[in-house]
């Protein structure tokens, strides 16, 4: 079984301990952070708009990347850690939704946390990115609460049909 565990930075704690608990022995995992390339699209479009067309040879983004991937690297570390296990750490940029799915197509599960509104049940519990993922991913999907789920009774309650207008 190949299984990718996709850890962000709020919720790999629990992703990666349920990814442990639930995943076979045997299972070759990987352990996937994708670092999103706004921020650093973000300070190239802003150092182009001061400075014109022909910036100075040194970018802007360099730093925030720089950044970025030794966060990435460190946070891989310490799941690999959390893990316990072998695995393959694997660092992507990008459209954080569009790596996600695109590394799931050679495996078999993917494991991910919600990362929306964790207090009450419900679709707000994943967020947009998340939600890509679940409705996009081309394999099984383990998707688990990164706390204690909340009770039954936070469902919302069934939409009410709209009035009908009165008949004469």
């Amino acid at each position: 079984m190949r299984a990718l565990v996709w850890i962000i930075e709020d919720t790999w704690e629990a992703t990666v301990t349920e990814a442990a608990v639930f995943l076979p022995r045997d299972a070759d995992i990987t352990l996937l952070h994708v670092a999103s390339t706004e921020a650093e699209t973000l300070a190239t479009a802003a150092r182009h708009g001061l400075l014109g067309r022909q910036p100075p040879a040194h970018a802007a983004a360099e730093p925030l990347r720089a950044i970025s991937d030794q966060a990435a690297q460190q946070l891989l570390a310490e799941a690999h850690t959390r893990l316990g296990r072998p695995a393959t750490l694997q660092a992507r940029r990008g459209r954080v939704e569009h790596e996600v799915v695109a590394a799931a197509a050679s495996m078999d599960i993917l494991v991910l946390a919600r990362d929306g509104d964790r207090a009450r049940l419900g679709p707000r519990s994943l967020g947009p990115t998340a939600r890509f993922v679940v409705d996009h991913a081309p394999c099984r999907i383990l998707l688990i609460w990164p706390d204690v789920a909340p009770a039954l009774t936070t469902i919302p309650p069934p939409r009410l049909p709209p009035p009908r207008p009165p008949t004469r």
